[in-house]
């Protein structure tokens, strides 16, 4: 069963569940993020048997609750654990506790959580990602999951899973902007200083060759290309506005994006066509304009592509919820 939309202005209950191994950063990303947005979320803690949880970070948390408050949640967090425990998991009561998680809620991971969803079976069928560092070890131990280690996050269906540590960030703003939309989330950002939605995935994030010294940064062009995303922005646009060769910024745009300049325009602008559609009334043509789509079609086609539904169903769907 796939997760039930909330009602507007219903107060979402989030229960993390804290393992042994945890990390503490990323334990307490779910309540920093969330409970940054305007009570719309209420965060528990709770632990596999009600007892004290040893983190990575040579202390022990204590959680508020027992298993059983996952029974109530609408969306379960389960953060990342110290990399030589995933080969050990699922112990029997972390299935147990996973087990009590209603059909319908959301399962978020953060890092190597994935692993514990992976092997308590909620991954069967479905895409995820992990840290790109375990990767490897994660095809290994779960050959029949596809893994696409280069994303941020993997939203499928109910279930999403996330990369790497800070990732667990995005994950939760991506919560937000999918419950109550962009302003909210953009609103949380700005509120734990923390960009609203990052450019690229983990591939910038892998260790790569030092670049050549004096090597010149593709940043500026990327801060100037948002400025005008309204325009025909063609590669060869884009590597005259850097002062580099075609070759060459295509190559070091990868290197510090982690994907073609072509792809990352598009998500730009299906971002900032996302945002009109939820705080304006503009017809659908002219924010395709105003984004850089060609045609209201085209729009539609890429909307469809990233999210699975049209820009008047997206519309409905946020501006009811405001």
């Amino acid at each position: 069963m796939e997760r039930v939309r909330r009602p507007a202005g219903r107060t979402e209950r989030v229960v993390v569940l804290a393992l042994d191994g945890a990390y503490p950063f990323e334990l307490g990303i779910p309540s920093r993020i969330l409970g940054a947005a305007d009570g719309r979320y209420e965060v528990l803690v709770c632990s596999v048997d009600g007892r004290p949880v040893r983190t990575n970070a040579g202390f022990t948390v204590t959680a508020d609750h027992g298993p059983g408050i996952l029974e109530s949640a609408d969306t379960v967090v389960v953060p990342a654990v110290s990399p030589t425990l995933v080969t050990e998991v699922p112990v029997p009561e972390v299935t147990a506790a996973l087990a009590r998680v209603r059909p319908d809620a959301r399962i978020v991971s953060i890092c190597t959580g994935a692993f514990v969803l992976a092997a308590a079976g909620l991954l069967d069928g479905r895409r995820a990602t992990t840290h790109w560092q375990l990767a490897d070890a994660f095809r290994r131990m779960f050959p029949h999951i596809p893994l696409d280690p280069d994303v941020l996050f993997v939203a499928d269906g109910r279930i999403i899973t996330s990369a790497g540590a800070a990732s667990g960030v995005d994950v939760c703003l991506h919560l937000v902007r999918e419950d109550h939309g962009s302003e909210l989330a953009n609103t949380v950002a700005r509120r734990c200083v923390v960009p609203p939605f990052r450019d690229g995935g983990q591939a910038q994030y892998i260790e790569q060759p030092v670049p050549e010294q004096g090597a010149a940064s593709t940043a500026a062009t990327r801060a100037w290309a948002l400025d005008h995303l309204g325009e025909s922005l063609t590669l060869a646009r884009l590597a005259a506005h850097a002062r580099m060769s075609l070759r060459t910024f295509a190559r070091r745009f990868h290197d510090e994006v982690g994907m073609s300049p072509g792809r990352w325009l598009t998500q730009q602008r299906i971002a900032r066509a996302r945002h009109l559609l939820e705080t304006s009334d503009l017809p659908v043509d002219r924010i395709a304009g105003q984004v850089g789509f060609a045609t209201g079609a085209s729009l539609r086609q890429h909307l469809h592509a990233s999210i699975g539904v049209s820009p008047q169903v997206y519309r409905r769907t946020f501006q009811t919820a405001r």
